[in-house]
């Protein structure tokens, strides 16, 4: 079997079960399975109204499977994209509060490198952190991103709160030149373009630059990058940097694109969601685009199992928390050389007695 192949079965198999104990979940609750997996792609890619929902879904999830993917090839399991994601879009609405951007392309870009910013250095806390305190990056990560929701609501419920906004506490909302549009005049906003470039330079970065493989040489082996004379930590902070731009830009992309202010509705757990596409794409950022697609697609589907079927519109969380346990389980079974155990376990022949030789 090809190395691309074997590298992708076991992922599908996951997924796959992972819809199978889905459908068992949901005929607990009085559906048809068979009838939820036939919604749940029709949902995803049943027509264009659907594929639009899909990939204006999957376009942040591109990004924040890229602030997991990243580190995770220089040997770190950073989980807090979702601080990265709400500080980033913060950073996209309150530039305007800062500085008089023009209403064109470039003011656009500059709310993108300002949510990049953000991102980038909320991240790479976490991996100077690591390096520099020894504290876990995965636990650093994860609380730093409820710190950031807490200072996202702060901010958005106090200093920068549109006194327009009532009921639904939010910034002022940015000039429409500002706004990202959609491709085409589609729903599909130009965010998808950034998600697919960036999955697309990020993995062509480790593959085929030195700085990239020297990342993939301190997540690989940091023994031998010690050895080498590498510079491990400058190499971890770039690594967690430009993972936590990634994620930062989600952020600014859904103000721009999306909300058009920073409120509430930015908590939407993409960066959480980004973690599955990330082990699921095995670290890979070029594999990261059709998964992210993939769930996008169930994402968008869960509005249509409420209106057909009445179960819980967040009732596709069941198969994103399956699919994350049964990818997790299914790298343990990677390791395992199943020729050997196969071996082991079919009966063994019985030897025939040895003859005993006169004397």
């Amino acid at each position: 079997m090809p190395s691309a192949l074997k590298e992708a079965a076991l992922p599908v198999f996951a997924i796959a079960a992972a819809l199978l104990l889905f459908g068992v979940f949901v005929w607990f609750a009085g559906a048809s399975p068979l009838e939820v997996w036939v919604i749940l792609f029709k949902g995803a890619f049943g027509d264009w109204f659907s594929w639009q929902n899909t990939l204006q879904r999957a376009a942040p999830l591109m990004l924040t499977a890229l602030c997991v993917a990243i580190p995770a090839r220089a040997g770190l399991v950073i989980i807090g994209g979702e601080g990265a994601v709400v500080l980033g879009g913060l950073a996209c609405a309150a530039l305007p509060y800062v500085l008089p951007l023009p209403a064109n392309i470039f003011g656009s870009l500059a709310l993108c490198v300002a949510g990049a910013l953000a991102g980038a250095l909320w991240i790479a806390l976490a991996g100077w952190l690591r390096q520099y305190r020894g504290i876990n990056e995965t636990i650093s990560s994860l609380l730093l991103a409820y710190v950031a929701i807490g200072l996202f609501k702060h901010l958005v419920e106090g200093a920068l709160r549109d006194p327009a906004s009532l009921n639904k506490p939010a910034t002022r909302s940015l000039a429409e030149g500002l706004a990202i549009g959609g491709i085409g005049g589609s729903d599909v906003h130009w965010g998808l373009v950034i998600g697919i470039v960036a999955c697309l330079a990020s993995g062509l970065w480790l593959r085929a630059t030195a700085s990239g493989f020297a990342v993939r040489v301190v997540g690989g082996n940091p023994r031998t990058a010690q050895l080498v004379g590498l510079p491990a930590s400058r190499l971890i902070l770039a690594a967690c940097g430009l993972g936590g731009a990634c994620a930062g830009v989600a952020g600014a992309v859904e103000v721009a694109a999306v909300h058009t202010n920073a409120n509430a509705s930015l908590i939407a757990g993409y960066g959480y969601a980004g973690i599955l596409v990330s082990f699921i794409a095995r670290h890979n950022p070029v594999a990261v685009i059709p998964v992210a697609i993939l769930f996008g697609g169930f994402g968008a589907a869960g509005s249509l199992l409420q209106r057909r079927l009445g179960l819980p519109d967040a009732s596709v969380l069941v198969l994103q928390g399956l699919a994350f346990v049964l990818i997790l389980a299914s790298e343990g079974l990677r390791m395992v050389d199943w020729k050997t155990l196969i071996r082991n376990r079919m009966p063994q022949a019985a030897e025939p007695p040895l003859r005993k030789e006169p004397v």
